[in-house]
């Protein structure tokens, strides 16, 4: 489980800085055949309004219109250009904070401080960086361009949090092609401002501006029927340009559709070029982005430099996208055209010249991009299957679950039963994210396969992978996840990047079977393995482990030495909602309490409830663990009504998982405690349950109940009969101070 960095030095981060470089840096308009929309973008600035949407059709120039705004505006700018690796809610919203964080030196670290575990983007990132937004010292404008790339319904829910911190003064501009999710309500508000194809269609004066960039005349009336023709479609009429210049008069034949007039006169374009270069350009279309080493690999060339610099002298469809035209991309629909056109004339390359692009960022240290253009090719299943296998994991510890989920339900469970270093590594993301179900699926599958060659996470082999994997969820009891943690110890030696996530399952293992000083032992070598090579999760468990077994012996300054570790790694990566930072929240709470400070007592209390939903019987021990930890502390501060209903958590679990060894007789002790000395006149209500925490976030969009029930999988009654639980509890008969008071006791956003 490791979420290693790489060194600023090496050529992968620099190939992920040179993309990401070119995703937030806004383009230059076009050099030509670009008609300024300086009055449309005057109207959208002047009016005040937060949110501008350009909506329109592809080819109507609202990228460029973008990017002159970009230019013409004297309040920073943020800009994104989203694709579809974007599709993602933690890759998003952590791709807005970077957004914002060059243009907003205060904000430099708000990046790493909105990523975390994917159920926590909604609670806790969103609301974080639309408090950024609210709070920024300068108006600024963000921008969006191909806002229809994001499909993923979660991706919106984000951008509805988000959105809402957009202060006034500063405004969202945001383009697509379709209808954009959060305007209808801006618009209500009287808060948007629409841009659509009608504004952005040319008339004649347009037409004869773009031509005034060729050496072609256009009359007025064939002005007026090339507008008639195209119904003023910008890219229509750009092309019939190109097309005049190489014919020496205006064409006469714009007709049709917007598909059928682009496919006549891109191919009309095309045939126009030496062959050399319209064989580059289809080849190349297979790239969602362009650079010339990444060209010559695909096409196995030495000249890509020199035709990119030529066609960006002449092409008006090819996009520059930083300023040191490293990076190119293709106009959307010219590049639609192009790999229409590779599929007709050359169906046979479209594999192969997809393969050789995977080739090569797999070599520049992005597997995650290899992946994505390896999904769709059934020949290539093997490879793909493979280099999930080396990239899900560390994918899922950045929060991209969402990813992780997707490229497995593209390559389907055959594939991933085929390849069981891959079912093991399905049945760890399941169960780290707390889906038990999914872990237990993937567990049972696991049972009935074998695999002899080494598996390509690292560990020693399939079988020390699969008892691992059997070991932290415990399915038949101490003595067996023992053994299995024993077996794995054995496998992993002493440089394997599993050694020290064995030596945990270990120390977890003797405790659950009461042997302390052997837990003691495993947990502190697991510890001082993981803070070497950077496996965050491990260390944090670990130590929390440890300073739970030194408080119990009355090392109290052993066990601050332990939490000053574990809470240090929490609060540098920001890990506040994973199930393992749960236990040293828990245990913090205890430490507080020992001294007598009440307020930090509630605030880790409130970090670990809050974190709590993670914790399930995925990972029985912990879940259980935690719970009667969190118990013990709120009966000491006399809150006995959350502590009978954590009890009632456990209880849950038990019936699941009722063989835990020495942890189920720490349970009793616990109850009989509780039985002997109930009082009444008990403080405080119960808590907000796992299900109502993971409600709690979507209160913030403008989702209906049904919509929400959509997002959570469970029926309407349901979401309505939570949402009333949470309303009581927290003292509020509106969502908007529901929002308020959960803010306040920091279940939503950055938390306390």
């Amino acid at each position: 489980m490791r979420g290693d960095a790489l060194s600023a030095e090496t050529p992968e981060v620099e190939l992920e800085r040179q993309l990401l470089d070119a995703k937030l840096s806004a383009p230059e308009p076009p050099a030509r055949g670009y008609v300024s929309r300086a009055a449309q973008i005057e109207a959208a600035r002047s009016s005040g309004r937060r949110f501008v949407g350009v909506t329109a059709p592809a080819g109507y120039g609202k990228s460029s219109l973008l990017a002159e705004w970009a230019r013409r505006d004297s309040r920073p700018v943020a800009w994104v250009s989203l694709d579809r690796y974007d599709d993602d809610p933690a890759a998003l919203l952590t791709l807005l904070a970077e957004a914002f964080a060059r243009i907003e030196p205060g904000a430099a670290r708000l990046p790493q401080r909105v990523t975390g575990h994917a159920a926590a983007v909604l609670g806790r990132g969103a609301p974080l960086l639309a408090a950024a937004l609210r709070h920024a010292p300068h108006p600024f404008v963000l921008m969006l361009d191909d806002l229809q790339e994001l499909r993923d319904p979660a991706c919106h829910d984000v951008l509805s949090v988000v959105f809402a911190g957009i202060p006034t003064g500063s405004q969202l501009v945001a383009a697509s092609r379709g209808e954009q999710q959060h305007l209808p309500r801006a618009r209500a508000d009287g808060d948007a401002f629409a841009i659509t194809a009608h504004d952005l269609a040319l008339d004649e004066a347009g037409a004869r501006a773009i031509f005034a960039g060729t050496q072609v005349p256009l009359s007025p009336e064939d002005a007026v029927e090339l507008v008639e023709r195209t119904e003023g479609w910008p890219v229509g009429v750009v092309l019939a340009a190109a097309i005049a210049e190489e014919i020496g008069e205006a064409p006469k034949t714009v007709s049709g559709d917007d598909r059928y007039v682009a496919d006549y006169l891109y191919r009309e374009s095309l045939v126009t070029l030496p062959e050399h270069l319209q064989r580059f350009l289809r080849r190349t279309a297979v790239l969602d982005t362009i650079s010339a080493p990444l060209c010559d690999a695909v096409l196995e060339t030495h000249d890509a430099q020199s035709m990119l610099q030529e066609l960006d002298a002449s092409n008006v469809f090819i996009v520059p996208l930083d300023r040191s035209r490293g990076w190119y991309r293709y106009h959307a629909l010219y590049r639609e055209f192009l790999l229409g056109e590779l599929r007709r004339l050359e169906p046979e390359a479209l594999p192969e010249l997809q393969s050789r692009a995977a080739s090569w960022f797999e070599l520049h240290g992005s597997p995650a991009m290899a992946i994505e253009l390896l999904l769709g090719q059934p020949d290539e299943r093997a490879r793909t299957v493979r280099l999930i296998a080396a990239t899900a994991l560390p994918s899922y510890q950045a929060g991209q679950f969402a990813t992780v989920q997707r490229w497995m339900t593209a390559i389907g469970d055959p594939a991933i039963e085929g390849y069981p270093p891959l079912a093991v590594l399905a049945g760890w993301v399941m169960a780290l994210s707390g889906q038990a179900t999914e872990a237990a699926r993937w567990a049972s599958v696991l049972e009935r396969v074998s695999y002899e060659g080494r598996p390509d996470d690292g560990s020693a082999s399939f079988e020390s992978a699969r008892a691992m994997l059997r070991s932290v969820m415990c399915p038949a009891g101490p003595a067996q996840a023992l053994t299995d943690a024993e077996y794995a110890c054995a496998a992993e030696p002493s440089w394997s990047p599993w050694r020290d996530q064995a030596l945990l399952l270990l120390g977890e293992a003797r405790l659950l079977i009461g042997d302390n000083a052997g837990a003691v032992a495993a947990l502190g070598e697991s510890a001082a393995i993981a803070s070497t090579t950077g496996n965050a999760e491990g260390l944090i468990l670990s130590t929390a482990e440890l300073a739970l077994l030194s408080m119990d012996d009355g090392r109290w300054d052993d066990a601050t030495a332990h939490l000053t570790v574990a809470l240090g790694a929490i609060d540098e990566l920001h890990m506040d909602d994973y199930a393992t930072a749960v236990l040293a929240f828990t245990q913090a709470a205890r430490l507080a309490l020992h001294r007598g400070d009440l307020v930090a007592v509630r605030r880790e209390l409130t970090r670990a409830m809050r974190a709590r939903p993670a914790c399930t019987d995925a990972v029985p021990y912990l879940a259980v663990r935690t719970r009667l930890q969190l118990a013990k502390v709120h009966w000491a501060i006399a809150d006995h009504s959350t502590a009978h209903h954590l009890l009632r958590e456990i209880d849950d679990i038990l019936l699941i998982r009722p063989d835990l060894g020495t942890l189920v007789d720490q349970v009793d002790d616990f109850r009989r405690f509780v039985a002997a000395n109930e009082q009444q006149g008990e403080q405080g209500g119960p808590p907000l349950t796992p299900a109502e925490l993971r409600l709690l976030p979507y209160l913030q969009t403008h989702l209906s109940v049904r919509e929400i029930g959509d997002r959570l999988f469970v029926s309407r009654n349901t979401v309505s009969s939570e949402l009333g639980s949470i309303y009581r509890k927290l003292g509020v008969s509106a969502r908007s101070e529901a929002v308020e008071r959960a803010t306040q006791l920091g279940l939503l956003g950055s938390g306390l």
